[in-house]
């Protein structure tokens, strides 16, 4: 372990998939050697340490490179290993201490695979004699803070940075002006609008499947299906939008990058519109080791949601593909994430929601909400962060029909939290246990629906989807 470190694991290095010459190799075991004890180098092939404070962000077990999933435990901890330190929530304190935060928007690459496992410092090397070693030398020294600055970022940010990616720290706007889903219409026209989510079935017949995307259909604007949420497989989300598709009804395709490749990702991004998808949900996705066994691989993900959303504005706003290929016929979609307002420190949160805004998020559809009062503190860090103005919030809201349930959301959920007093009002209910947790929703739903900064609500049926039209109606709605 590390002395520099926060984590309590040092992983092993990876190795490369083809052979290196001599003179790489070499350099590669020094390099190794040197930022092993120091930071734990897995030797990833694109060193991240000077946007991440020092700390190497390859010790997330998900292999997140641009901030932390929703599942940092109350203690900060990492939900798919309790006995860890989130690395993500480490790197965050440590840049807010330190003045950097700003360095934490940068929208960073995915790996690339044919070079794990080699040196950095080459790359490093061959960048400072293009940008002139004598030149580079003196920049550094120089008493100019922001020349320094410039200095380093001419041969560091090319590294870090590689030309297929080119990612930044900016808003990017959609390059379109009408909206392309009824449902990107009705929050561009100022309504509050309402989705709801229907659970894939798990078997092939979807008649079940028609019958509960009828029930939600006349309350709301979209329609959520989820992707094998928990990691637990079910029919695909983008089976049951070509289902919600024919029944008249918009759909919110979730895709997970747990399950998603970049090479398929792009390749469904395609052809989504041929089932009638317009808006698509970009998620992290829960890690395999909470699903049933035997576990899929554990191991990193391709690519992370801030990396999705990237990849999906860019062939949808400028016609590119990752590797470069241009298209005449680019795909058109509403793109949305996913966020956690409780997951962290709200001045943390905000700065990965501002991150995925930037990178291409139009809507955030957030975690479930039992405490309204406190999203205030969150939504206060997004409007400094003049957020507010470039994209629309939908709050989750749940509809909980026992107290089994209350207590699975609170302690096995990540990133959601019950107050006290909602666990005392269900574990009181006894046999009217539905009826409590369909008030508590109601009264959530009456602190949410005036608050400024909320553009719509997302009702979680959590399987009970026969309550959406009582709880739109009662609500008022």
């Amino acid at each position: 372990m590390s002395g520099i470190k926060p984590s309590r694991r040092w992983q092993p290095a990876f190795y490369p998939f083809k052979k290196e010459k001599p003179g790489a190799r070499l350099l590669a075991r020094v390099e190794l050697l040197v930022k092993g004890p120091l930071w734990g180098c897995r030797m990833c092939g694109n060193c991240l340490l000077q946007e991440t404070a020092f700390i190497c962000p390859m010790e997330c077990p998900k292999g997140l490179r641009n901030g932390p999933c929703g599942g940092i435990t109350p203690e900060k901890n990492c939900y798919v290993d309790e006995t860890r330190k989130c690395i993500w929530y480490a790197i965050y304190s440590r840049a807010l201490k330190k003045g950097r935060e700003e360095r934490l928007l940068e929208v960073l690459p995915p790996l690339d695979w044919n070079k794990t496992g080699t040196e950095t410092w080459g790359d490093v090397i061959r960048e400072i004699r293009k940008a002139g070693a004598l030149k580079f030398i003196k920049g550094n020294l120089s008493s100019d803070k922001k020349k320094r600055t410039e200095t380093r970022e001419s041969v560091f940010r090319a590294v870090r940075q590689p030309s297929w990616w080119n990612g930044d720290s900016e808003y990017h706007p959609p390059a379109y002006t009408e909206p392309v889903s009824g449902f990107e219409r009705k929050l561009r026209n100022g309504e509050f609008v309402l989705t709801t989510e229907v659970s894939p079935p798990l078997g092939a017949n979807t008649g079940h499947l028609a019958r509960k995307i009828e029930l939600v259909r006349p309350y709301v604007a979209a329609v959520n299906f989820t992707d094998s949420s928990s990691a637990s497989p079910r029919m695909s989300s983008l089976a049951c939008s070509g289902v919600a598709a024919g029944l008249d009804a918009e759909a919110v395709l979730q895709i997970t990058a747990r399950d998603t490749t970049r090479t398929g990702l792009q390749a469904m991004a395609t052809g989504v519109a041929r089932f009638g998808v317009k808006n698509i949900l970009c998620l992290t996705g829960d890690s395999p080791g909470v699903g049933p066994s035997p576990a899929a691989s554990l191991n990193f993900t391709d690519l992370d949601s801030v990396q999705m959303l990237w990849i999906l504005r860019r062939m949808r706003d400028e016609g590119i593909y990752l590797d470069g290929r241009k298209t005449k016929y680019p795909p058109e979609y509403f793109l949305g994430a996913a966020s956690s307002p409780f997951a962290s420190e709200p001045v943390l949160q905000a700065i990965k929601d501002q991150k995925k805004v930037n990178a291409g998020a139009q809507f955030l559809q957030t975690n479930i909400v039992f405490d309204p009062e406190r999203l205030d503190l969150w939504l206060e860090e997004l409007d400094k962060r003049s957020v507010l103005d470039k994209v629309f919030i939908l709050v989750g809201v749940a509809t909980m029909k026992s107290l089994k349930l209350a207590r699975y959301l609170h302690y096995r959920v990540p990133g959601v939290f019950l107050p006290d007093r909602i666990l005392a009002r269900m574990e009181k209910a006894g046999d009217g246990e539905a009826e409590e947790g369909f008030q508590i929703a109601l009264e959530t739903i009456t602190s949410l629906k005036n608050k400024k900064g909320i553009n719509g609500l997302h009702i979680m049926t959590l399987g009970w989807e026969e309550i959406v039209g009582r709880i739109v109606k009662e609500s008022g709605l």
